[in-house]
């Protein structure tokens, strides 16, 4: 698989199983705690987060546009959607994810708001 195939997959089971995101993540992934700052590291930290992040809020994030930085990461424009569990918009926006994969696996995110590609 492209990296473009391997971020697709990750994000349609993004928006439906866990395990299927962690399958194409390095055991050791470095990631983004977006609710609550910082970064969560490996398999265990990111579904702990996740299933806390679920259990607050219902979060839809589509891939639009597939891009590349100077520093050969793989940025994807990305549409958030995030209601709480009532179904009341709490964000409706896009931000970039800005991803380093290896061997065939995300290595690591960041979530970047700035709207700048370098």
């Amino acid at each position: 698989m492209d990296t473009e195939q391997i971020l697709r997959k990750a994000y349609r089971a993004f928006n439906a199983d866990i395990a299927l995101v962690l399958a194409v993540m390095h055991p050791e992934v470095d990631w983004p705690n977006g609710m609550e700052g910082g970064r969560v590291l490996g398999h265990n930290a990111v579904r702990k987060y996740w299933t806390r992040q679920w259990g607050l809020v219902n979060q839809h994030v589509a891939p639009i546009h597939f891009l590349s930085d100077a520093a050969g990461r793989t940025i994807v424009e990305v549409h958030q959607a995030v209601r709480n569990t009532d179904g009341t918009v709490l964000l409706d926006r896009m931000v970039r994810h800005c991803y380093v994969i290896k061997n065939g696996l995300i290595r690591s995110m960041e979530i970047d708001q700035s709207g700048k590609v370098e």
